[in-house]
Formats: structure tokens, C-alpha cells, sequence
């Protein structure tokens, strides 16, 4: 799957950035790279699909916990509407894993049926281009930033 960055159209963009440089390295984002992990090593469609979808939840919670303020009374967004808003050159991701939350929510329900290979294969791979897309934003260094990027460790089995 291709997604196109875009630039954020709030000029928040350097600020973002640099708040995301904290999530590497976060509980959330190991616990994304474990979920990877477990779906990359599942046999079942249905338990790999479900690993994978964790897997970029628990990756844009990371996000979300770095840029998104906590809020007071109001409308309950999900994780991927926040994403979208807060974070631009996301916001292609968090339409793909949306889509993807209705059909997890029938494969919770007992729809594994909905999960076939094709789809647990597809998910997996979303989910690791995901990750990838976070670990490049932290790389990319801000308008004024040093040119040396942070280092990053990322795993990956496939």
C-alpha cells in the first residue's frame, strides 16, 4: 500500500515532530513491535489480522500520547480521527486502519470468516509500513533541526 505524506497545514509540523522524537522507544511502541511480532508468527488469518490492527493502534497511541492534549468535555473521537487531525502526514494511515476497525470489530464479534489470508496479509503489512511511516517522520529532521536524524532501532522479522 502507498500513502503520500502531506504537510501539516496548521504549522505545527516542527512541533510535532519533535514531540513524536518521544515515542520511540515508548512502552506503546514495543508493545506494537510485540503485536507485530505476533501476527507475523500467527498461523490463524483471524488471530493475524487482529495482531496486526493492535499493532497500529498501539503505535498511534504512542503518537497520540506525545501530541494530542488532554481534552475536557466533548465529542469522543477515535484514535484514527485524532491521528488524522493531529498529525497530517498520517492521516492516509489512519483512514486505512478506520476501514480496518469495523472488520475487526465483526472478527472480535465471531466473523473470522472476514479475516481470510489475503487480509491478515495485508493488515500485517499495513501495520509495518505504519510503524516504518512513524519511525520516518521522527527521522526526518525539522525545518532548523540538525541535518543528523535520531538513531533508531527497529526490528523486524519480515
Amino acid at each position: 500500500m502507498t500513502v503520500t505524506t502531506m504537510t501539516s497545514r496548521r504549522g505545527r509540523g516542527a512541533e510535532v515532530l519533535h514531540a513524536l522524537e518521544a515515542v520511540v522507544g515508548s512502552d506503546l511502541m514495543r508493545r506494537s513491535d510485540a503485536e507485530i511480532l505476533a501476527a507475523q508468527l500467527s498461523q490463524d488469518p483471524a488471530d493475524r489480522f487482529l495482531h496486526a490492527h493492535f499493532a497500529a493502534l498501539r503505535a498511534a497511541g504512542a503518537v497520540l500520547a506525545v501530541v494530542v492534549p488532554p481534552r475536557g468535555r466533548g465529542r469522543d473521537r477515535s484514535a484514527w480521527e485524532q491521528l488524522a487531525d493531529r498529525v497530517p502526514e498520517l492521516a492516509g494511515w489512519a483512514a486505512v486502519f478506520a476501514d480496518a476497525a469495523r472488520v475487526r470489530a465483526a472478527v472480535e464479534g465471531g466473523r473470522v470468516d472476514l479475516a481470510d489470508d489475503a487480509r491478515a496479509d495485508r493488515a500485517l503489512a499495513d501495520a509495518e509500513d505504519f510503524r516504518d511511516a512513524i519511525d520516518s517522520l521522527v527521522a526526518r529532521p525539522a525545518s532548523g533541526a540538525s541535518a543528523e536524524a535520531p538513531a533508531l532501532r527497529v526490528v523486524r522479522a519480515s
